[in-house]
């Protein structure tokens, strides 16, 4: 599998989305920890999690537990986790503030058993909370050795750059995919800088998958290269830019690992075009 730069690791250039294991409509345990080894077994080293990716505040760290089960000892594995969100009666809401950010960070070290984090987002800007103070502390416990590496997601160009002024940034994290792309100005600035963005629910997100498979263009494209309309999708994110990594989620080892496979295909000029121009799914 190709490679992408994230700080100081070299990763996979498709990362696995672990938020379906464990929120509501999730697998069972053993399918789900089946789903996130068969990812390992095909090349992928980027697994993306977070504290609150639960059913409720009672149960949360579900995610990070099933990683932290699946790959206890996997080499060159690179498990990125975030803070930020809270989820009240299974609702999700904004909640960074610093001292629930630095209690977050260091339960996810237990139960991810590591030291250090290798890359640690803020999961989203909490409009009750000054950024500054909220990616501050994240900075301070970089500081500490606690956190290797900074990321920010869901966030604006105008929020980079603010975080920009407190530390460095390797990677942002943002929704983006054939259909939604309101985050290309985001996109354009992780370029410029060299910051690593990864793209979460690059086929829709939950519910979504079925605009990809009854689309015409897809469709064809998809008999042209014997690809899933899937793989098509993630071999045009791919070449849309070097620094973009797309991070599909599943549920079923056999959707990861078709997944996983699409870093084999390479599209035509012409069709990248036409893949460009189409930002509206379609119906025949």
């Amino acid at each position: 599998m190709q490679d992408k730069q994230l700080g100081s690791y070299r990763i996979s250039a498709i990362g696995f989305g672990g938020a379906p294991l464990s929120v509501p409509g999730r697998p069972d345990r053993e399918r789900a920890m089946k789903t996130i080894k068969e990812a390992w077994e095909n090349g992928i080293t980027f697994f993306d999690t977070a504290d609150t990716y639960s059913l409720n505040e009672h149960d949360l760290g579900h995610n990070e537990q099933l990683f932290a089960d699946s790959l206890p000892s996997a080499p060159g594995c690179v498990i990125a986790t975030k803070s930020g969100l809270a989820r009240p009666d299974g609702a999700w809401t904004r909640s960074a503030h610093p001292r629930s950010l630095r209690a977050a960070c260091e339960r996810s070290l237990t139960l991810l058993r590591r030291d250090v984090h290798p890359l640690y987002y803020l999961h989203a800007p909490d409009p009750e909370v000054p950024f500054a103070e909220s990616f501050g502390e994240l900075s301070r416990l970089q500081e500490e050795g606690k956190i290797e590496h900074l990321g920010l997601s869901n966030v604006s160009v105008a929020e980079c750059e603010a975080a920009l002024d407190i530390a460095n940034v390797a990677a942002v994290q943002n929704r983006y995919h054939l259909f939604e792309r309101s985050s290309s100005d985001v996109l354009a600035f992780c370029e410029s800088r060299r910051i690593l963005f990864v793209a979460y629910s690059p086929f829709g997100g939950p519910g979504q998958s079925s605009r990809l498979r009854q689309d015409p263009l897809l469709q064809d494209l998809a008999s042209a290269y014997e690809a899933s309309p899937y793989q098509i999708v993630l071999a045009w994110m791919m070449a849309r830019s070097p620094q973009l990594l797309p991070i599909p989620g599943a549920t079923r080892p056999d959707s990861i690992r078709d997944s996983a496979q699409a870093v084999r295909l390479r599209l035509s000029s012409e069709d990248l075009a036409k893949l460009d121009a189409h930002d509206t799914p379609s119906a025949r």
